[in-house]
Order: C-alpha cells, then structure tokens, then sequence
C-alpha cells in the first residue's frame, strides 16, 4: 500500500490544478475512480462524486477531498512580454521571489532584482505581490500570446514531490490536497466486497478560495455522516513552538480535527463521529493525534452545516511547510489514514449518531 500512494501522490501533485482550473485532475480523477466505485459524477462546476455501495442496508457516508491547489493567476501582461499576477488561495508573498513556475504549462521564473545592487535593507523586505512579474522568456505581449497565455491563466510552483534521504519523507508542492485525492483513491481499492451502507468517495472543487465546492456536494450528496480529508499543518521544527502553537507532527499518525477556526468559519466535530474515528484506529492499532486548530479550516466548516445539519469528522494527515513549495509529509501517516477509513467503513452499519 505505501508504494501505490506514493505512486498516486507523484502522479496527482504533478497535475494543474489552481482553483478554478482544477479539469485536469478531475479527469484523471474520475478516470482511475470509475475503475473502482459502481458510478462516477462530474457536476458543470467539477465536483467529483464516485459511489460505491456496500450491498446491504445502512448510512451513506461521504468521504471528501479537494482537487484544487494554492497559485496565483496572470492579472496583466505588459508590453515587454512580462506578467503580472493576482493571488488565488492562501499564497505566501516571501515564497514566491525567485521561484520557477509553471504558467499553463510554459515554464516562468518569478523575477528577483540581482542581488549585486539590492541594499542592505532592501534584501530584509519581503516583496509584496503587487511588485512580483513572472518572466518566461518572451519579449512581447504578442509572444505572450502566442504561447496560448492571457489573463487568468493559472500560475503554479514548479516542484515536484520527491523522496528524502528518508524514502518515507516525501517533500514539494502541492501535497495539499493530493494527498488526500491518492488516499481517498487507496481507500476505495482496498473496500471489502460488502459492506453495510455506501461510500461517497467526493472530490470537491474550490477548496482554497473558501471551501465553494463542499457546500455544493454536501447538498446534493446528502450523506448520513461525512468525514473532511485533507492535509494540516505540523510543527516539530525549531521555528514552531510545539505546545503553545501547534501540537502536531509528521509521522505521529493521522489527526483527527475536535475543532477549526478560520477565515471560512469554524467547525466542531461531532462527538459520535470523533468516537467512531478514535475506535476505527484503535481497531487498527493506528497512532492519531488530536487537535483544535486557529487558522486551519477544512471541507468540514461546510459539511457539517448543510440542508438539516450533518453529523461530520475531520481526518487530516500533518505536513510540515503548509502552503510553501516543500511541504513535506511521512507516507506512513496516509498508510494509516487508509487502514482507519476502512474499518470505519467496515463498522457503518453499526454507527450510531444520536446526540443524546
């Protein structure tokens, strides 16, 4: 299992995907679900719906992962071939000065002024992205042009997912939130040939520009229960104080949201569908970690209150560098994830989410 989901993890992080573009990895998404769930669904805004069912009675659960990424798109482009970008999720300014990107798929630098004749105190600013331009090697407007690249043409880092020193530790762009489409995608090759119940195997859109496609699916799934995947940010570096800020880190185990805050709202787990992800675990004898997150929203902020409410988890896989062009994960956790989902899966039947 590890080697297909990191197999599934370099083949998804290498797709384009910026929100609102994210057509290239629905299709290959919708491709390798339809090999495994009974029908697959691409609604017109591209929310991905694989069902499978179990064979016999018992609630539908939606499982959800989001296929588009962090990125920037073009927001002008000027005489002298040069483009100019407006921000499109939570893109970090300090990361972007000198990086190679992808624009479409022309390869671009985001341009950096020589550090010969930067001052002192100009090389301690970070520069804001209303000063960055991303230059790929074209002379005009009209090259621009010809290479198929206009306004709203997505930006993206150029940084592939590879193995560290440690082949567990697998570090690059955009393990947010391909991670979770290759576990999603593990989870439903590995589902026993009956089970009480179905699976809604979702894959949301507009993820990163305010949780849009979560509401949309969560609408018209109407699951039973739902559980958010997705990744979560991690400390355990020297930069990150492990208690006060953030108390979680890679190769702990998978790590189940009791709460969020942030931009988009919050969410509070429901207390049934915690239990029912702590015991799945322990069934497994799988580490977890337990968190109450400022700042880290998932799919669950709109899950957990469409139509009458839904009763809803969040399971999330720890990733140091969240939203950086490194993040860096332990494939051990995703491992983990996988085995957990299934027993919860395999104990549907015998959920029981009233509140009192």
């Amino acid at each position: 299992m590890k080697a297909r989901l990191k197999e599934r993890l370099l083949e998804l992080s290498a797709l384009p995907g910026v929100s609102g573009h994210e057509q290239p990895t629905v299709k290959v998404l919708a491709e390798q679900m339809g090999a495994l769930a009974d029908s697959v669904t691409v609604d017109p805004h591209g929310n991905l719906v694989a069902v499978k069912d179990g064979g016999a009675p018992g609630p539908k659960l939606m499982v959800a992962a989001h296929s588009d990424i962090i990125g920037c798109i073009v927001r002008s482009v000027d005489e002298n071939g040069f483009l100019r970008l407006f921000k499109v999720g939570g893109v970090i300014d300090a990361l972007l000065v000198g990086r190679k990107v992808l624009v479409n798929e022309v390869p671009g630098i985001v341009g950096v002024r020589p550090g010969h004749i930067q001052s002192a105190a100009e090389q301690k600013v970070v520069t804001p992205l209303a000063d960055l331009y991303v230059d790929i090697g074209a002379r005009s407007a009209a090259a621009v042009a010809e290479m198929g690249i206009r306004i709203g043409s997505p930006v993206r880092y150029a940084s592939p997912v590879e193995e560290m020193a440690d082949p567990d530790l697998l570090c690059g762009a955009y393990v947010d939130n391909r991670l979770s489409c290759a576990i999603l995608l593990e989870t439903l090759a590995g589902l026993p040939a009956s089970f009480a119940g179905s699976l809604h195997a979702v894959v949301n859109v507009h993820e990163e520009t305010g949780l849009r496609g979560a509401s949309m699916t969560a609408y018209s799934v109407n699951p039973d229960v739902a559980i958010a995947l997705d990744t979560t940010p991690g400390a355990g570096t020297p930069d990150v104080d492990f208690y006060n800020e953030l108390p979680l880190d890679i190769g702990r185990g998978p790590v189940f949201q009791v709460a969020s805050q942030g931009p988009y709202s919050g969410f509070v787990s429901h207390p049934k569908v915690l239990q029912w992800m702590e015991d799945s675990a322990k069934a497994v004898g799988r580490e977890y970690q337990l968190a109450a997150l400022p700042g880290a929203n998932t799919d669950a902020v709109m899950i957990h209150t469409a139509r009458g409410g839904i009763p809803t988890g969040a399971l999330t896989i720890s990733r140091r560098y969240s939203h950086s062009p490194v993040e860096l994960i332990d494939i051990n956790d995703s491992v983990a994830a996988v085995e957990i989902l299934l027993q919860a899966v395999g104990t549907l039947g015998e959920l029981d989410l009233s509140f009192v």
